[in-house]
């Protein structure tokens, strides 16, 4: 591959703990390929664990800009695009890529798409492109929709992906089916933490056994009624089935707990948040992973792990169709009933994901159609 020029052939913008994963694969290719490249974080997460631990551990460079806009729930979503927006478009100006690179569904991906959009110069891929929840109260599924609208390269996970864009009328000479870096991450990191690690954390022991739970969408832990609802199933899971549930508790959760005065059940181990190494081999290890994460869903699928997701749709139908994973929704009788059927899953399916080569079909494509 020939990446380098003066002119900084990519720039990756990022801004959340998945999409530092997710694309930590594709920056260390670039990195291989000693490519002329820079990292934009908006800094849409911005504790410590949730953010620069990961690049740490995971031997990523430092981001060239760091822009720090933080979400707050005291504002809305367009005030969040708002303020990143013309601060992307202002690097984006100065250091002119051939091409941006975003991933996935936040609101740090809609703004880099827009800003991106708007200069003709600047070409944009969207990776992970054609994911649908069908839901549009999900702001994340507007963010998708849009992103992919404005997009020049459209890298599908899966040839579902791949039908959803063009059922939209969107042009088929723009989408690639390249399969989900998540697997290139899944397979590169997990290696790298049974390198590094020595012990699971928190004295964990796969041997007696544990339930892995995160938790952190808005129309779950931002409704008093549901994320009671969630605790309450979540309470009968760990009683029925006799397995200590660990949740390393995202912060927007841990604050609409004290926010709400909710205690959650005794059996629910509240952690604080891990490093991905950890995370990823609790995960790897956990005998059934409860997520409201569209990230986990997909390693767990990798991984073999079942999993229940704590919502009413999902942009991953894949690992459905896989037997991987059961949508459960937000009621304890139904959370109880799906985690019991996952439990007796045959834990042999397919990963619908790809062979763990994405990143590098993507570079090729962007250094193809840009050379």
């Amino acid at each position: 591959m020939k990446f380098r020029n003066k002119r900084p052939f990519i720039a990756v913008i990022l801004g959340t703990r998945p999409e530092v994963i997710k694309l930590s694969v594709l920056i260390r290719q670039l990195r291989k390929h000693r490519a002329s490249y820079f990292l934009l974080h908006a800094g849409q997460h911005y504790s410590y664990p949730m953010d620069r631990l990961f690049f740490k551990e995971l031997e990523l460079p430092d981001p060239k800009y760091r822009l720090s806009v933080h979400q707050s729930p005291a504002t809305g979503h367009g005030h969040h695009v708002g303020r990143m927006l013309p601060l992307i478009e202002t690097i984006l100006l100065k250091e002119c890529p051939r091409a941006v690179l975003v991933q996935g569904d936040t609101n740090t991906v809609l703004a880099g798409a827009l800003a991106a959009s708007k200069i003709p110069e600047i070409d944009l891929g969207h990776v992970e492109a054609g994911l649908r929840s069908r839901d549009r109260s999900m702001p994340e599924e507007i963010n998708r929709i849009l992103t992919d609208h404005v997009s020049d390269y459209l890298f599908a996970p899966t040839k579902g992906s791949q039908r959803t864009l063009e059922q939209e009328g969107l042009d088929p000479g723009k989408i690639f089916v390249t399969g989900n870096t998540i697997v290139d991450a899944v397979r590169e990191n997990l290696a790298l933490a049974r390198k590094k690690l020595g012990a699971l954390p928190f004295g964990v022991s796969r041997k007696r056994g544990f339930f892995l739970l995160t938790l952190h969408r808005q129309e779950n832990v931002d409704d008093r009624g549901r994320l009671a609802s969630i605790l309450q199933g979540l309470e009968e899971v760990s009683r029925k089935l006799r397995m200590p549930i660990l949740f390393p508790a995202h912060p927007r959760t841990v604050k609409m707990l004290k926010t709400f005065h909710i205690s959650p059940p005794a059996d629910v181990r509240v952690l604080p948040p891990f490093g991905f190494l950890d995370f990823l081999r609790l995960e790897a290890d956990a005998r059934l992973i409860l997520t409201d994460s569209g990230g986990v869903q997909e390693e767990a699928c990798i991984l073999r792990v079942p999993c229940v997701t704590l919502r009413t749709s999902t942009e991953r139908p894949e690992t459905v169709a896989a037997g991987a994973n059961v949508i459960a929704g937000y009621r304890p009788g139904d959370i109880l009933r799906c985690a019991r059927d996952m439990m007796e899953r045959d834990r042999r399916w397919e990963n619908p994901f790809g062979d763990g080569r994405a990143s590098q079909r993507i570079l090729r494509i962007l250094e193809r159609r840009l050379s």
